[in-house]
């Protein structure tokens, strides 16, 4: 295919011809984004992104001989500029996670209707994270079950720190709006909405977020949060 120039380019990998012909249809119409390839499998996408390295990999969560989480797990190694965007029929918690520690920047359900499947592209090639509402949801749900000395994901190192670390990191007033707010599956773009600032300050304040907790993601941010008693 001829690579389009100030688009979103996306590679599709699923092991279902139709599949991948309805989301070619889905996005045929959508002038910033152009599909670049697809494969079927894992070992095909490898190849193709030796030559293609896309913006968005669009991923069939289960293939056989290599799952999308083992396939974005292999890629990531690679520190391609490419974001990951899972897609999948089942919104079970094991696979949710498993995808997060493979290096997955997005999980969307295959129920999704064409309004949120665009969302979730743009907001994945944005640099931010996407999950679908009743995925997010039950991740936040499940982060404040988290209970003292205990930990909900075995799979998320402890985040847990001595009593006295608490005390020594201070939150400011809009930091804490923006982590409360973020905790609860909101993106960038939605908390900037949300409290009438620009997209690039909220980008600005959650930085300094991630900086002064010492994590690196989200579902760090989140954890470490709670461990301080922040959220």
């Amino acid at each position: 295919m001829t690579e389009a120039k100030n688009t979103i380019q996306i590679m599709l990998v699923d092991d279902h011809e139709l599949v991948r012909n309805g989301i070619k249809s889905l996005l045929e119409d959508e002038d910033e984004l152009t599909v670049l390839g697809e494969a079927s499998n894992g070992e095909e996408a490898i190849e193709l992104i030796k030559n293609i390295v896309p913006d968005v990999l669009i991923v069939d969560i289960k293939m056989p001989s290599m799952t999308g989480i083992e396939l974005v797990q292999r890629l990531t190694t690679l520190n391609l500029k490419t974001r990951f965007l899972m897609l999948s029929m089942h919104d079970s918690e094991e696979y949710v996670l498993q995808s997060i520690d493979a290096g997955a920047h997005g999980y969307l359900l295959k129920d999704a209707n064409r309004e949120e499947f665009l969302k979730a592209i743009k907001t994945v090639y944005e640099k931010d994270l996407y999950f679908s509402g009743d995925v997010s949801r039950y991740l936040v749900n499940r982060y404040r079950q988290k209970t003292e000395g205990k930990e909900v994901f075995s799979s998320i190192s402890t985040l847990t720190p001595p009593p006295t670390v608490a005390t020594a990191i201070s939150l400011t007033k809009r930091e804490m709006q923006i982590l409360q707010l973020a905790a609860t599956g909101m993106t960038n773009q939605q908390i900037a909405e949300q409290l009438g600032k620009s997209k690039r300050t909220v980008e600005a304040h959650r930085f300094n977020l991630m900086k002064k907790l010492e994590v690196k993601n989200l579902m760090e941010l989140i954890n470490k949060g709670q461990a301080l008693g922040f959220l």
